[in-house]
């Protein structure tokens, strides 16, 4: 999820990259003071989307889910299976 909500931002801001291929690699960014409130608003906008829960999981998605999963060879296979099919969030 973060890296999506990264790659989200990082689309916002290639048009202000300033070399002229739109790469962001150099940090190097050329941004008009009159679009810098908004393009502030929109990366918050982005990253309260992320921080929003999605719809909860019925009981029998997740039994399928753990099934599918524990067929798969190793550990770490099932983890990615399980995050690839749910946003998983850590509690404190």
């Amino acid at each position: 999820m973060e890296e999506e909500t990264a790659d989200k931002i990082l689309r916002l801001l290639r048009p202000f990259a300033a070399n002229w291929s739109g790469s962001l690699a150099r940090g190097d960014l050329v941004i008009p003071q009159r679009e810098i409130a908004g393009l502030v608003h929109e990366i918050c906008e982005l990253i309260h989307e992320a921080g929003r829960p999605g719809p909860e999981v019925t009981e029998p998605e997740l039994f399928q889910a753990l099934s599918d999963a524990r067929r798969l060879p190793s550990l770490q296979d099932q983890v990615a299976r399980l995050q690839a099919s749910f946003r998983i969030l850590k509690r404190a």
